[in-house]
């Protein structure tokens, strides 16, 4: 049974949330409230019915991942990837923490069909949203829509404390 995109979409964000330090003004990493959150006129972002954005890492025009309810887009060089992530099973992440001086690696999934997707990940502490949301994403294909709604209620409620 398909999630309802507002379920998926709360329950990401709450988890982003969760996992990320303040202050969240990291230089190319942002999670999305809402869809009018995101401010990116230049990019040909073509979304379905009641599909919403939960985080993306935009280098530029050129370099960007978006996730969103229903997929992970990731443009390399201009060449752009789209993956379903319903069955897409995670793969290693690479220095995500930036030990190695790196500003930006990638994180790579397995798509159902066996292709493999990357995406962008701004490394340090910004680091924490694209591999959240992502996570999250996956792991809410095994749960109810009651199960992500009491989870979303309880993160919610731990953080405001």
């Amino acid at each position: 049974m398909r999630k309802s995109d507002k379920s998926i979409h709360n329950i990401s964000i709450a988890s982003i949330k969760r996992s990320t330090m303040k202050p969240y003004n990291f230089k190319w990493t942002k999670f999305y409230e809402s869809n009018t959150d995101f401010q990116y006129s230049g990019l040909q972002l073509e979304l379905i019915e009641n599909e919403l954005i939960i985080c993306s890492t935009i280098i530029d025009s050129e370099n960007y991942s978006i996730l969103t309810t229903q997929k992970l887009i990731t443009n390399e060089n201009g060449i752009e990837n789209i993956g379903n992530l319903t069955g897409a099973i995670l793969k290693p992440y690479g220095d995500f923490k930036g030990l190695n001086g790196e500003s930006l690696t990638f994180g790579v999934l397995q798509l159902e069909n066996g292709i493999e997707l990357k995406y962008f990940i701004e490394t340090g502490k910004a680091s924490m949203i694209m591999i959240h949301g992502i996570r999250t994403l996956i792991r809410t294909q095994q749960m109810t829509d009651k199960n992500i709604e009491n989870v979303t209620r309880v993160w919610k409620r731990q953080d405001e404390k």
